[in-house]
């Protein structure tokens, strides 16, 4: 073998390997950045997790205060219709010929009273309130307006009269109070009212100069 072939391989073999330490630091940055981001990842993911533990456990908790504050607000709702058919009962028997000022009526409406008064205070243990109507201002956040009656001594939109009675349980509305509420006379009846009024005062001083 030629002298000078085996020197130049020697040479080759005890040169530094530069090139491979270089590429196994690469890889060794690259494998570094990469645990780091996957760490992140896992962090990211437990913050997630943990978040939507917490989420949940304030809504069970939301759920649950609801269930034992408002566990029987269907049961309760449906338990309106008893007074609704209580008062219906009254209306048909007070429309009965044969029962119209009798005594047998007078008592039936005496138990009927009862039962419902009974009722009321029922509820009203269980925080299950009427919604007051008669004179307040109309609020659609508690009343329901089914027509319109035209009356001069009320404001616009004053309830004048009750259809059904509306509840509340607690803080929420069990049913909306069924309401007439007043609005402005037309301006014929307006005429008529002002006529009646002067008609009035005229007789007032007729009899006072007398």
């Amino acid at each position: 073998m030629d002298k000078n072939n085996i020197n130049k391989n020697n040479d080759e073999n005890l040169k530094p390997k530069h090139k491979d330490i270089k590429d196994n630091t690469k890889k060794e940055v690259k494998e570094e950045l990469s645990t780091e981001e996957k760490i992140k990842e896992l962090d990211d993911k437990l913050a997630r997790a943990y978040a939507e533990m917490e989420n949940q456990r304030r809504r069970y908790e939301r759920e649950k205060d609801d269930a034992f504050e408002y566990g029987g607000f269907t049961f309760a709702r449906e338990t309106l219709n008893l007074l609704d058919n209580l008062d219906r009962s009254k209306i048909s028997l007070e429309n009965d010929e044969k029962l119209k000022n009798s005594d047998s009526l007078k008592k039936i409406f005496e138990h009927l009273d009862i039962i419902k008064k009974d009722m009321v205070s029922i509820f009203k243990k269980n925080n299950i309130v009427q919604i007051e109507t008669i004179n307040k201002k109309l609020d659609p956040n508690f009343h329901q307006a089914m027509m319109e009656i035209e009356d001069a001594s009320k404001d616009p939109g004053t309830i004048v009269q009750e259809i059904q009675t509306g509840f509340m349980m607690k803080d929420r509305l069990l049913r909306p109070a069924l309401v007439a509420v007043s609005k402005k006379p037309s301006n014929s009846e307006k005429k008529d009212e002002i006529d009646k009024n002067e008609e009035k005062k005229d007789k007032n001083q007729a009899k006072t100069s007398l």
